[in-house]
This record gives C-alpha cells, sequence and structure tokens, in this order.
C-alpha cells in the first residue's frame, strides 16, 4: 500500500498481516479521494474501522486538519502507530482503540464534528454496517458537520439500505468486487397522507 497524492505522496504503508484486516486498495482509495478532493483541506475526517490507517493517512497527506480513527483490534492498532511514526506524523490525529458503536453512542472529548466519515468494517460483519450507519441516522449522529458525508466500503454484491434513518445514499461506486456508498443527511421529507 502507498500514499496516492499529497504531503506523503508514494510513500508505502505496513497492513496487518493475515485475513483479519482487508485493507482499501490503492486504487479504490484513489477513486474514493477523487470525489472527495474539495472536501479534504481543512476539514476533520472520521475513520471508522481504521485498520492500517490508509484511509486516514492519504487524508491527513491532502490537508485534512485533523484525523480521528477508531480501532479495536490490537494488530492493526499496532501497523496504524507504526504507519503515523514511521511517516513523522505526531499531531492533527486522535487514536480511539475500542469498538466503533460504543465511540459513536459514547461521549467523546472536545465532541467534535466531522465533515467526511468513512467506514470499512470486516466484510464478514455485515451486521456493522446497519448499525454503523442506523446509529449516525438516526439521531445520535450529532457530531456529523452541516454537510458531511458518511461513505460505507462493502462487498459490491453486499446491497446496502438506501436510507438510514436521516442518512440517505447519494451515490454508489462500484469497482471491482468492492463498491463506495456515500451518503448524506438527507432533507425532511413531508409526510404523505395514505
Amino acid at each position: 500500500m502507498r500514499i496516492i497524492a499529497g504531503t506523503f505522496r508514494s510513500r508505502v504503508l505496513d497492513a496487518p498481516a493475515g485475513l483479519a484486516t482487508r485493507p482499501t486498495s490503492d486504487r479504490l482509495r484513489e477513486t474514493l479521494f477523487n470525489v472527495l478532493a474539495p472536501r479534504i483541506a481543512g476539514r476533520s475526517f472520521l475513520d471508522l474501522y481504521a485498520g492500517s490507517g490508509a484511509v486516514g493517512i492519504e487524508a491527513l497527506s491532502r490537508g485534512a486538519a485533523k484525523v480521528m480513527f477508531v480501532e479495536r483490534a490490537a494488530p492493526a492498532l499496532k501497523v496504524l502507530h507504526a504507519n503515523l511514526a514511521r511517516l513523522g506524523i505526531t499531531e492533527d490525529f486522535r487514536i480511539h482503540s475500542g469498538n466503533v458503536a460504543s465511540f459513536l453512542r459514547g461521549p467523546r472529548a472536545g465532541a467534535a464534528e466531522f465533515d467526511v466519515v468513512f467506514l470499512d468494517p470486516p466484510y464478514d460483519a455485515a451486521e456493522e454496517y446497519a448499525t454503523v450507519l442506523g446509529l449516525m441516522g438516526g439521531g445520535g449522529a450529532a457530531f456529523l458537520a452541516a454537510g458531511a458525508v458518511v461513505i460505507a466500503e462493502h462487498r459490491r454484491k453486499e446491497k446496502l439500505q438506501v436510507r438510514y434513518g436521516a442518512l440517505e445514499r447519494t451515490r454508489l461506486l462500484e469497482q471491482g468486487d468492492a463498491a463506495l456508498s456515500f451518503y448524506a443527511a438527507a432533507a425532511t421529507v413531508p409526510q404523505q397522507n395514505t
């Protein structure tokens, strides 16, 4: 894996050994950040299920003001810390070592609002998508900035819902076996009489 663009362009990142963590491919990360380009510089980024940190580090490389990494697996956390250290990144990030749902439900110091949220749970943990997107769309996401975008990486053949509470899918990009579902807070839809 390598950083695609920005301050750390072409620098190599490590990934945790084994199949428990599946890093976002360079090609898919490039597609993601081509779409997100106008939303990164000076903004806050939340990297859920961060793994090696490749997506959040890419955001920092491209000028994100701050990144919050959330990861609970000890081997992935070790690699994440090593990748940040190797690149000399010592500020503008925080790491929460714990469960994503607990992070979203619990109080967070500084209660930051995030402009971009990326989530990439293990593909075999399909229930995580519904849980996390449901939490973010169900009013428990006061930490989302106005106009925030939430992106879920998933298997192409796994179809996520179009709507999770206030979150509504605005775009679906498919590449190889993977897909990116983009969500934004839906405008209030008037009730229809039935």
